[in-house]
């Protein structure tokens, strides 16, 4: 008689878990010129799973430096250095790094400077209020494709963006610019603060895809970033809601 072979053992959820490699964490840079924010918001990072502070500084040409060579995934900038102005170093990191995604911390509430900052390519905004729970959930969100506005500013920021930088009303725009219909959708979405992921996501396509949707409808809409699509979007809204 054959002898039964023996059976294999189950794995548990738990040991099939473990066996995933883990996912790499956010790798971060930190510029900040305030000693005591700037070494506890170090402390405070590494205490959480998932992110990877690559660097810590006070210079911001040293901090430039690191993100060449680095390529972090988010670049933590403090909108008050002293030594530097913010706003050109926003502007060098989304020029030399793109895919370092810039948040600028402790904003004051002035929708002139977010939209300057949106338009020299900061993805997202933390302000000195922020809680614990916010201040991770942007990181997350903005090194994940998502473009974070604080509550409290993006109504006025919409506002001033629409009036700005869309020469016309929605429709009119839409009818004189030739648009697939994918594209109509992505711009709907991005509307809805979705990010690439999420939009690839509900639309049942890659997400390298949906980046190429973005940037064709930047170019056609002569549009500078996501928010400046989303103020577009949210005009047009506001026209059809005014015109009833």
């Amino acid at each position: 008689m054959t002898p039964k072979s023996a059976a294999k053992p189950k794995r548990s959820a738990k040991a099939a878990d473990e066996s995933q490699p883990a996912a790499r964490p956010i790798a971060l840079v930190l510029v900040d010129d305030n000693r005591l924010l700037r070494e506890g918001l170090t402390a405070m990072i590494h205490s959480q799973p998932g992110f990877k502070v690559l660097a810590a500084s006070a210079d911001a040409a040293e901090a430039l430096q690191t993100v060449r060579q680095a390529r972090p995934d988010v670049v933590l900038l403090d909108f008050g250095l002293e030594d530097h102005d913010s706003l050109s170093l926003t502007a060098t990191v989304h020029a030399d790094v793109p895919g370092a995604r810039v948040i600028v911390m402790g904003l004051l509430p002035a929708q002139e400077d977010v939209a300057d900052y949106v338009r020299a390519g900061a993805s997202g905004f933390i302000m000195k209020d922020a809680s614990f729970e916010a201040f991770f959930a942007t990181i997350r969100a903005v090194a994940g494709g998502a473009e974070i506005l604080p509550d409290a500013l993006t109504n006025s920021l919409f506002t001033q963006i629409a009036r700005n930088a869309v020469p016309a009303d929605r429709a009119r725009v839409l009818e004189s610019v030739r648009l697939t219909s994918r594209e109509r959708q992505v711009i709907d979405l991005l509307g809805e603060g979705l990010s690439n992921k999420e939009i690839a996501s509900r639309l049942n396509i890659a997400v390298h895809t949906v980046k190429s949707h973005v940037h064709n409808v930047l170019e056609k809409l002569s549009l500078h970033s996501r928010l400046e699509v989303a103020a577009f979007t949210h005009s047009g809204r506001a026209a059809r809601v005014d015109s009833r």
